[in-house]
């Protein structure tokens, strides 16, 4: 990790485009970041690699779409990290989910090429779509992530410092709709407490519903 030159806690965040639910956190923490004396700092993780050795035991449709739509994005976008540098990351993943996600437009090949052109990346980083030489760098950073949380969860992921020096690092939290103002200060607040705990392991309620993109 570079270091924080800003003198607010840092706040690591693995992310794939792909998925709904870690762009609800990741505008929920960047509601935290206004209220919190925090900085974001955005990593690279991939739904792809995650599962690629369990394949066979995912339902047909995940599978599908894993194998159909997970590798072209997360190229492209390790790409845009090693030839442009990590402070491309948090604009570039704006671009992309509010197209992906907030517009339904779907993780398509020509919607990742419109979310380069919206933050002023190059084209040419879409040759990375079918191939990229920077697989290493890509699996690299989603096992920093998932090395912190264990293999059986998936995105998003964050660490934090903890008031010992070592990292705090969680799953989470899936939230739906983003809050925003003090209510996500909140919410941020109680987060790192119970994570804080050394003996916590989980806490999870019914989920009822997809993701809520209304108030964003």
């Amino acid at each position: 990790m570079s270091e924080q030159t800003s003198g607010k806690t840092p706040v690591d965040f693995w992310f794939d485009p792909l998925c709904p639910w870690a762009w609800m956190t990741s505008r929920w923490v960047l509601e935290v970041e206004k209220v919190r004396d925090i900085e974001v700092r955005w990593h690279l993780m991939s739904l792809a690699v995650l599962n690629e050795d369990k394949l066979d035991e995912l339902p047909e449709e995940y599978r599908e779409l894993l194998e159909a739509k997970a590798w072209g994005p997360v190229r492209v976008v390790i790409a845009a990290r090693q030839e442009h540098g990590a402070g491309v990351l948090g604009d570039l993943y704006t671009a992309m989910g509010t197209r992906v996600h907030n517009r339904g437009e779907g993780i398509e090949k020509d919607v990742v090429a419109a979310s380069l052109k919206d933050v002023g990346l190059p084209d040419s980083l879409m040759d990375h779509w079918d191939y990229t030489p920077y697989e290493a760098e890509l699996r690299a950073s989603h096992k920093e992530g998932i090395d912190k949380v264990g293999q059986d969860v998936g995105t998003p992921v964050i660490a934090v410092p903890g008031a010992d020096g070592e990292q705090i690092a969680f799953f989470g939290p899936v939230v739906t709709p983003a809050p925003r103002g003090e209510e996500a200060g909140r919410l941020w607040d109680g987060t790192l407490l119970v994570a804080s705990v050394p003996g916590f392991y989980e806490i999870k309620r019914t989920r009822t519903k997809g993701p809520d993109f209304s108030n964003l």
